[in-house]
């Protein structure tokens, strides 16, 4: 009878040691499976390796271009998207030789020009034309990049015009400026609508405040901000005249020299030797080489596009 209950209280004995052991075990497993879920929810509550929403890029936030420059150097710009934007699709972009080709935008296409100075030479402007060159910027005038900053008329300026005119092509005008404040830049206003009184411009007035590289210039000290004031006044004046000014602008001067903002109400001619225009800034007239070639010059020319919209 004692052997029979030993044996009963010892099977009770196990029967509770292992339900004792399930017990323990459910529990671990589910102080387990909590602390998980507390470390994941942690975890994504800092940015840890939960899935977590994307943020959306800001489109208007500055963003910084690589680019190069004339003499092969590369810079970094700081872009302003605020600022507006060319509405041009590169993918339509071709070169051939040392032509641009702009074929399949319905938006856009393109005219083909030239621009020139006294140094091009006696031009033959029917051949000019001939060869498919529909407009001509002219310079009018320039100032003497030295101290005393000398201003002078373009000694072929208007015979360019006139000659360029007769033979059909569309002329504007630029000034090689050296001003160093708003009072000479008043200056070279007030002489190149003394060289264009007698033409019929068809495209704009363009100042080109340029920068001397290689030798000493009075520029060389010259501020963003006393370029941008230079820029204005000379427009301003060119306007009140009944012309439509225009800015000469690349890449670093739209980087570190202009203030781009004071100047969103001007149409921009843009130079830039790089098989595709760097900037995302918005222009007319594409300065794409200083070395072509044309019928009817003797020597290189600077060659130009117009982006017309269709």
């Amino acid at each position: 009878m004692m052997k029979s209950l030993s044996q009963l209280f010892y099977q009770i004995f196990r029967c509770f040691a292992r339900v004792s052991v399930i017990l323990m075990m459910t529990a671990a497993l589910f102080a387990l499976s909590a602390c998980s879920r507390g470390d994941s929810d942690s975890r994504s509550a800092t940015g840890g390796t939960a899935e977590t929403k994307s943020e959306t890029p800001d489109p208007n936030a500055p963003y910084e271009l690589e680019y190069v420059d004339a003499y092969g150097e590369h810079h970094t710009a700081t872009i302003d998207p605020a600022l507006k934007q060319h509405p041009y699709d590169w993918s339509h972009l071709k070169r051939k030789d040392s032509d641009v080709i702009y074929e399949g935008d319905s938006s856009y296409t393109i005219r083909r020009g030239i621009d020139v100075s006294t140094h091009q030479g006696e031009i033959d402007w029917k051949a000019v034309k001939d060869a498919g060159r529909d407009f001509v910027f002219v310079r009018a005038a320039f100032r003497a990049y030295g101290e005393t900053g000398k201003l002078f008329e373009d000694d072929r300026a208007r015979k360019n015009l006139k000659d360029a005119a007769a033979a059909g092509l569309d002329t504007g005008v630029y000034v090689f400026s050296q001003a160093v404040n708003e009072k000479e830049a008043l200056e070279e206003a007030d002489l190149v609508l003394k060289v264009i009184k007698d033409a019929k411009l068809t495209l704009p007035v363009v100042f080109d405040p340029e920068k001397i590289r290689n030798d000493t210039a009075r520029t060389d000290h010259v501020s963003g901000e006393q370029f941008t004031k230079n820029t204005l006044a000379f427009c301003r004046k060119i306007r009140e005249a009944g012309y439509q000014p225009m800015v000469y602008a690349n890449m670093v001067w739209e980087a570190d020299l202009y203030d781009m903002k004071q100047l969103q109400n001007l149409p921009v001619w843009y130079a830039d030797y790089e098989p595709v225009p760097q900037t995302p800034y918005d222009f007319r007239f594409w300065q794409y080489s200083e070395k072509g070639t044309v019928p009817g010059i003797d020597g290189k020319v600077d060659l130009d596009v117009e982006f017309v919209k269709n």
